[in-house]
């Protein structure tokens, strides 16, 4: 009887919150709902916070003096305040709330032994009342993260806590389940492998860790299931074992044809969401397609695939096609097409009697072999192209291009052509994180996205103070002409470094990237690890060993967003010897990327370093300033260049650390080495950085107009479910 009532509940809150729909605003109408999101949120501000948290904070002495019995007596009261006074507002709530985060800073201690500061309920305060807060890499996001969460469930119920992959979702759930459970409160995480009933079951707890891939997934399963119903009641009867009736046949059968579980909703609804890593997840992956799709009919269209690829290789840029990298798209010019039509007469398969398809066909892959690359887009894995997530550098096992670009990159790298795919549903997440009622996040760079996070989330940015001032030093940019060049001062600057006894950091923006750094340290004789794609547990593993300095400084090359969830603590020879240095192999596309990274030398107040190397031939200038980059990159320059700096450096580290006597070492750890071949200096440097700043905010301005079209392209939500 009770896992009956709980199926209906949860087919209650599921048909109730798929009614919910985001409003899409335009022009003035965004702008005024942005003053209204404003004026509503501006009691809450940092003064505010801090002086509600420092009052809870007054209570910690009282409710350390509590028995156990007693705490959990008084825990409960609290808890059940909140459910009686669930969407209320004023001065009641605060001091409500005042009295829960101190209960749950309590629980938190005596648990895990963890107290938070006050900057940490700062941001547990800002959480529940629905802000983006930005605290730095190293502040504590963990744990003010689960004492948010703990509030937010005895409000609202249920919550979902996004994270970045299945392996900190489970590590995230287990570490603080003895906080929620003196809370009163269940938890669980949604894994890759879970079966269906185990999904459901945990859906049903009170705050339930998962990716955005894994939750957005089964929701929009529901939401396949439950086409045709109308009302809870009529769900009832459509997935009870002897009931079911037309009005849910085509979602039972569309659900029996993609695999799908015929048991009714699974996720109960969609109540109240905290998002972790907010920028990557809202705003980088926040426009990616979640597709659920089946196979259609076997490879009937591979050879096709492959004689497309080759017509495509017979063509030559500028005589027969146009290539835009930026937005990856090719015309075909009029001596092309003609081109095209000719190759089109000597083949034997019916599509190509098509042109307009066939035409298409050798368009997409002109583009596959243009714009998609080996170790930037995707990598090739056990036979099969996977996509590499350009924002994490991680493989994306189970996701595949759509309109053919995946058949023809698998052409085009001679491996087996994987069957098309026939969408039966689509959803952005930017849609469905959109469909909650409430919605918070925290991250380490949230100011420098505050106004998608205002006019796409209609979510105020709260920057919270460190607890320690910063002490991270940054060093000055290094710019050369060729890439070539670039990765040698790389590898030289990691070598100093290295004999000076610190931990190095390299992040890059691509597995080629990775790799191309990592032969030049294996020249040098010099020991690291690479982190450039899935490797979950592996990945957390191997980036905690970032900052160690014994037996011997660590080394580790990685992709830009691996690790994230994930602190570097630098060990006290690490920390006397100047602490974790962080080296960005080229500038990012968006600011806030570079900051994140950055941001993994110097937590809380310990002594790091960071430093930034660009080349005239990095993607960023490539993409939007190719001529000019060109047109400098062909002077040469004319540096001495600094003979023996290697082995020169390597000889005097023993003696040179932490002097600076004009050595070329000394020199090296300041990041103002003397400059070498093909190195920019004087005007030629500024004039470069001018550049790449400038091709950045145009980086940033195209993605913001391109996020902000997709609500306008998801649009089978609206069409294909009821209450849409």
């Amino acid at each position: 009887m009770s896992q009956a009532l709980t199926r209906y509940q949860a087919l209650y809150q599921s048909v109730r919150s798929r009614r919910r729909r985001p409003r899409e605003l335009t022009g003035v109408d965004k702008f005024v709902s942005t003053l209204q999101m404003r004026a509503r949120t501006r009691r809450i501000t940092a003064e505010f916070l801090r002086d509600q948290a420092q009052q809870a904070d007054a209570l910690a002495p009282q409710l350390r003096a509590m028995s156990e019995s007693s705490f959990s007596t008084h825990i409960g009261a609290v808890r059940e305040g909140f459910a009686r006074r669930a969407g209320a507002r004023g001065e009641g709530e605060d001091e409500l709330l005042r009295r829960g985060l101190a209960a749950v800073r309590e629980a938190a201690r005596r648990e895990t032994g963890q107290e938070a500061y006050i900057v940490q309920l700062m941001g547990a305060m800002a959480l529940y009342h629905g802000r983006i807060i930005e605290m730095l890499t190293g502040e504590g996001k963990t744990l003010t993260g689960s004492i948010a969460a703990a509030l937010l469930a005895w409000r609202h119920r249920s919550l979902h806590v996004f994270t970045v992959n299945d392996y900190l979702a489970l590590r995230d759930a287990k570490s603080r389940e003895p906080i929620y459970a003196r809370c009163g409160l269940t938890v669980g995480a949604i894994q890759q492998e879970q079966q269906p009933q185990d999904r459901a079951e945990t859906y049903s707890r009170s705050i339930v860790y998962g990716t955005p891939k894994q939750i957005t997934a089964d929701w929009l399963r529901d939401q396949i299931r439950l086409t045709g119903i109308t009302s809870p009641w009529a769900g009832r009867a459509a997935f009870s074992p002897d009931g079911g009736g037309d009005d849910a046949s085509s979602g039972n059968d569309l659900a029996s044809a993609s695999g799908l579980w015929t048991g009714g909703a699974m996720v109960p609804g969609l109540k109240a969401a905290l998002v972790d890593e907010a920028d990557a997840v809202l705003i980088d992956e926040g426009v990616v397609p979640l597709i659920i799709a089946q196979s259609r009919r076997g490879d009937e269209m591979a050879p096709i695939y492959v004689a497309a690829d080759a017509m495509a290789a017979s063509l030559v840029e500028g005589d027969d096609y146009t290539l835009d990298r930026l937005r990856r798209k090719v015309e075909l010019t009029d001596e092309g097409y003609d081109r095209c039509i000719q190759l089109f007469d000597r083949q034997h398969e019916p599509i190509f009697r098509a042109t307009r398809r066939a035409i298409e066909l050798v368009r997409t892959a002109l583009v596959a072999r243009a714009c998609y690359k080996r170790g930037q887009q995707y990598a090739v894995a056990d036979g099969r192209v996977v996509i590499v997530d350009e924002f994490t550098g991680r493989f994306l096992q189970d996701r595949t291009w759509e309109h053919g670009l995946h058949q023809a990159v698998e052409a085009k790298e001679q491996v087996d052509i994987s069957a098309d795919r026939e969408t039966l549903a689509r959803l952005s997440f930017q849609r469905f994180f959109r469909s909650y009622p409430f919605l918070c996040g925290m991250t380490g760079t949230a100011a420098d996205a505050t106004r998608e996070m205002e006019t796409t989330y209609q979510r105020p940015v709260t920057v919270i103070p460190t607890n320690r001032p910063i002490a991270r030093k940054q060093w000055p940019d290094r710019l050369f002409r060729t890439a070539s060049a670039k990765l040698d001062a790389i590898a030289e600057s990691v070598l100093a470094l290295h004999n000076a006894g610190r931990p190095v950091l390299v992040g890059t923006r691509s597995i080629q990237a990775s790799e191309a750094i990592s032969r030049r340290l294996t020249q040098m004789n010099l020991p690291h690890r690479v982190l450039n794609a899935n490797f979950d547990k592996d990945e957390a593993a191997i980036i905690e060993l970032a900052g160690q300095s014994t037996p011997q400084p660590a080394i580790t090359v990685a992709t830009n967003m691996a690790g994230r969830g994930t602190d570097i603590k630098p060990d006290a020879g690490a920390l006397r010897a100047g602490g974790l240095h962080v080296i960005l192999s080229e500038m990012h596309c968006a600011k806030r990327i570079d900051r994140q990274f950055i941001g993994r030398a110097g937590r809380q107040g310990d002594p790091g370093s960071a430093q930034i190397f660009m080349s005239l031939q990095d993607e960023l200038l490539d993409l939007f300033a190719k001529k000019t980059a060109a047109a400098m990159r062909a002077v040469p320059v004319k540096n001495t260049p600094r003979a023996g700096t290697v082995e020169s450096a390597g000889g005097a580290a023993g003696a040179g650390k932490g002097v600076d006597d004009g050595s070329e070492l000394a020199l090296a750890l300041r990041g103002t080495p003397t400059p070498i071949e093909n190195e920019l200096t004087g005007v030629r440097r500024r004039l470069a950085l001018w550049l790449f700043r400038r091709c950045q905010r145009l980086a940033e301005r195209r993605d913001r107009i391109l996020r902000a079209d997709v609500l306008r392209q998801d649009t089978w939500v609206e069409k294909h479910l009821f209450g849409q």
